[in-house]
């Protein structure tokens, strides 16, 4: 197997004092990519100089290989693949960019995906015309309590499919991870439509983006199984962060004050060994940045990148949550059903909010 040669683009500033303006996922990026003894972290970009310099010190970068911003980069390092933890306000720009740049063979990108949905389908299009990998850092995919309970589901522990409940986080942030989930538990089909309702009276913004207080959401998959999201003050509705609901039983992940992973059949609920591992996976030893998610993430797109099959971390896959997400917005600001495929050229709650439809009172009052 070859050694690629990586590059992070979005240091971040310091790891261990995470905030809403930036978690320094760049940090998680490169200790998966050291730790892989396939890679080789050989440059950082990032706008703030100081920022760039501290990470380089932290990977024992040679000062020529640090770069404020990413076209030098490209240009003068010609990496095999870059890791981009910008903001999801720019990950358009930089994705496409570095596609077209001719020099790349991979990108492995932070999520949510973008903050508007053409934006979203621009880049999976443009790496696919341009024959670059396109992942996204989806990694709670490999949480050992949602993949036992995706063999539990294959093997037919609850019998078929029905219904999927989310009681955990927000619908954009959070819910890149949990609507990806409950695709990825229903075999990554896409949805046919989404409807929605949400409150948002106090200001929320994260990474640059509006997120809501409290939300409900409904959807259908082309299969007929259905998902159901609430968030905030309604997440007691749900008893666990997920309930996936069959006809002949139930698995509940993540239960207030009981088992990381229960399954339940004949009225009977046992808890399922996972080893210990949380729906946040496990820590990583010592003073590393990362976690064993962030190691299995990157392997993931190293094994897709070698093999040429599809990772379940590709952009085309994650489509398919992000067009409910957009979708359930869509919804809101429509009043109604919104039928899918998507259409819309903007962010709808960006737009309820910049035109007032949404009026969050600031965060500092």
């Amino acid at each position: 197997m070859a050694q690629y040669t990586v590059a992070v683009i979005g240091t971040g500033p310091d790891p261990r004092n995470p905030t809403v303006e930036g978690f320094a996922m760049g940090y998680r990026h490169a200790e998966a990519y050291r730790e892989n003894d396939d890679c080789r972290l050989v440059a950082c970009v990032d706008v703030v100089p100081e920022n760039a310099t501290a990470f380089a010190e932290a990977f024992d970068l040679d000062e020529e290989r640090v770069f404020e911003d990413y076209e030098t980069m490209l240009a003068a390092v010609e990496p095999d693949i870059v890791s981009v933890a910008v903001p999801p306000a720019i990950h358009e720009m930089v994705v496409v960019d570095c596609a077209l740049s001719g020099v790349v063979d991979a990108i492995h990108c932070e999520k949510p995906m973008a903050l508007s949905w053409p934006a979203a389908q621009r880049m999976v299009q443009t790496c696919w015309r341009r024959d670059v990998q396109l992942t996204f850092n989806r990694q709670r995919r490999f949480s050992r309590p949602f993949v036992a309970t995706n063999r539990l589901i294959a093997e037919g522990a609850i019998g078929d499919l029905q219904r999927i409940e989310i009681g955990w986080g927000d619908f954009f942030d959070t819910g890149a991870h949990t609507v990806d989930l409950a695709g990825m538990f229903n075999d990554d089909r896409p949805a046919e439509w989404v409807i929605a309702q949400l409150d948002y009276r106090e200001e929320d913004v994260r990474f640059g983006a509006h997120q809501e207080n409290q939300m409900i959401a409904q959807w259908r998959y082309d299969n007929g199984v259905y998902g159901l999201l609430s968030t905030g003050e309604g997440t007691s509705m749900v008893d666990a962060a997920f309930v996936l609901r069959g006809t002949e039983g139930v698995v509940r992940i993540d239960i207030a004050d009981g088992p990381t992973l229960e399954h339940e059949h004949d009225g009977i609920r046992e808890a399922v060994d996972v080893d210990g591992e949380t729906i946040h996976g496990t820590p990583a030893d010592g003073d590393r940045f990362g976690s064993v998610l962030q190691d299995r993430s990157v392997a993931s797109t190293i094994e897709a990148l070698e093999t040429g099959e599809e990772s379940p971390l590709a952009g085309r896959v994650g489509l398919n949550a992000t067009e409910v997400l957009f979708g359930g917005y869509e919804s809101v600001r429509r009043r109604g059903r919104v039928d899918l495929p998507l259409d819309g050229a903007e962010s709808p709650l960006e737009t309820m909010v910049e035109s007032g439809a949404l009026s969050p009172a600031p965060a500092d009052e």
